[in-house]
């Protein structure tokens, strides 16, 4: 029976071992949140809702049906925080570190799952990336949390449950998950710029992608001998998109809410407010208001900030920076007459330019079939599902309200949306397709009308 098993595992692909893996990691957390140690005294909650929060975790998302403040003990919160861990970093970063501890020797088909996970295309020097990444995550989580639980001394009344606020928010904000215990989400600190500035730290060091990190680091490192280091295309790209759409957010923000939201707030509020959502949009799901007073227009760019989400091997979800940067970059080359996408004096491959409007299409097709589900089986109005949609597939977690109201059918679609944004899309297409086959033969091109 065993050897059937693993016989049955070698005929999967890589993509469908990780989907398989992830979903199997999505089922024990669910068992792990009904336990009963996880759950307060007197509540009772159905196995959809637990699903329903086991995936928001596992794809960092936020998105829950339950108040997570009254709903989880003090072992539920520490569960919790164990999946969102597990979910951000991926879950064969943590596979391999367990490796690593038990001094398992990592095989050729690990390997091969790990360089799938994260997006690399090499095997050299996977094992001392994956110690980087546990490294540089771990040591910016315990900062942040001996930063913030210090500083939640004057909030709370006494260390413990100032210090279990600041561990619980630092892994939420490094993961970029959305998830609080203080019951309304950053509302508490809308007029606390220093606690929102350590969030916006690290959000952005979540989302901006785990090769930014590591680069960034061995910069640092050429600089205390004087040498010059030359960072990747992919790092120079992604960096600069990243930066982009916060400031390009945060300044629709305030545009579209100068007059509305913000008209009687003190400028310093206006600045910090819109810099924050427009970060927190990307992937981090947190709040300092109430997203329901905002416009429309400003609801709809949060919106588009979601879908476009973080960066490649990231704790992100969305179409991803890159993806977005490369399809606007064509467009661009396109109009100008130009036969190659040209950035940074480097030439970009024609399968990236393919294979991002593939995603930006396929997104667009699973966003808006969701969104024509949910109007169908659901009373809410089509801006709070368009909204909800997005942050489903960004896996980020605004919300506008309407996530525990949603019927059984409305969080399955949801929970759909989860999973294949944190997965990343084309991996979901690849689980299905299986294999990709090569091709054996050409037949000749011919032109066709196209406008």
């Amino acid at each position: 029976m065993r050897m059937l098993a693993k016989r049955k595992l070698l005929s999967f692909t890589p993509i469908q071992l990780i989907v398989l893996y992830y979903t199997v990691a999505a089922i024990v957390s669910t068992i792990l949140l009904m336990l009963p140690i996880a759950v307060k005294d007197g509540v009772e909650w159905s196995f959809i809702d637990a699903l329903f929060t086991a995936i928001s975790a596992i794809s960092v998302t936020g998105l829950t049906v339950v108040s997570t403040v009254d709903t989880f003990s003090v072992p539920g919160i520490f569960i919790l925080a164990f999946i969102l861990q597990f979910g951000g970093i991926g879950l064969m970063t943590l596979m391999t570190f367990m490796w690593m501890l038990f001094r398992k020797k990592i095989s050729y088909q690990n390997r091969k799952l790990i360089t799938y996970d994260q997006n690399r295309i090499t095997y050299k020097g996977l094992v001392i990336y994956i110690k980087q990444i546990l490294l540089i995550i771990i040591s910016i989580e315990t900062l942040g949390m001996l930063v913030l639980g210090t500083y939640f001394l004057k909030y709370y009344p006494n260390w413990q449950t100032a210090y279990l606020q600041g561990f619980f928010a630092s892994i939420s904000a490094t993961t970029n998950a959305g998830f609080d215990i203080t019951g309304s989400s950053l509302v508490p600190y809308a007029n606390d710029y220093f606690v929102q500035f350590i969030y916006i730290i690290l959000l952005i060091v979540g989302a901006i992608g785990f090769p930014v990190l590591i680069e960034l680091r061995d910069s640092l490192s050429f600089m205390k001998w004087n040498k010059r280091f030359r960072f990747s295309l992919y790092v120079k790209l992604t960096t600069l998109t990243f930066f982009i759409l916060i400031v390009l957010g945060g300044l629709l923000i305030f545009l579209f809410e100068f007059n509305h939201f913000f008209a009687h707030k003190p400028w310093h509020q206006t600045l910090f407010s819109s810099l924050f959502h427009s970060v927190s949009a990307r992937n981090g799901g947190l709040a300092t208001l109430e997203l329901n007073n905002l416009s429309t227009a400003t609801q709809l760019t949060l919106a588009m900030l979601m879908i476009i989400g973080a960066s490649p091997s990231s704790v992100g979800g969305g179409i991803r920076t890159t993806t977005f940067a490369i399809v606007i970059l064509a467009m661009y080359a396109h109009i100008r007459g130009q036969g190659s996408v040209k950035i940074f004096k480097r030439e970009l491959e024609k399968d990236d330019i393919a294979k991002s409007f593939a995603i930006v299409m396929i997104a667009f097709l699973v966003c808006s079939s969701s969104v024509v589900i949910l109007s169908v089986i659901e009373p809410f109005s089509l801006k709070s599902i368009i909204f909800e949609v997005c942050s489903a597939f960004g896996t980020t977690g605004l919300s506008l309200g309407i996530t525990p109201s949603l019927s059984n059918a409305g969080k399955i679609v949801i929970i759909f949306l989860m999973f294949i944004g944190r997965i990343g899309i084309l991996t979901f297409i690849y689980s299905i397709s299986g294999e990709q086959e090569q091709e054996q033969h050409h037949y000749p091109k011919e032109y066709v009308l196209t406008d």
